[in-house]
């Protein structure tokens, strides 16, 4: 955690909703959000946020779909004011037709 200090700047704030414009750009046409979710998250040298995005899939085969979003959101350029995107993964759902989409961001 860190300490509030007058000569320090302030600590940036969360991109969550930010994350999810960005990410609904990305998504595949037939491919829409649910409502998303995020948490806190740190290890011993950083802190962040992992956040969660529930995703439902019209048509198609949600494995296919999965290993190809998860090609293109592990390659595309995150623009965060202040943050940095550590991890992005992709899993299938409970449902056959929902993907999981969980990226985590770490305060640069």
């Amino acid at each position: 955690m860190m300490r509030w200090s007058p000569a320090l700047p302030p600590r940036p704030g969360c991109p969550h909703r930010r994350l999810r414009r960005l990410l609904t750009r990305e998504l595949p046409h037939g491919l829409s959000p649910g409502a998303s979710t995020f948490r806190p998250w740190a290890s011993a040298s950083f802190v962040g946020a992992r956040h969660i995005f529930p995703c439902a899939l019209a048509a198609g085969d949600a494995a296919a779909t999965r290993r190809a979003l998860q090609d293109k959101l592990g390659a595309a350029e995150w623009t965060l004011p202040g943050h940095i995107v550590a991890d992005v993964a992709v899993e299938c759902g409970p449902d056959p037709q929902t993907l999981r989409i969980e990226i985590l961001t770490v305060e640069d």
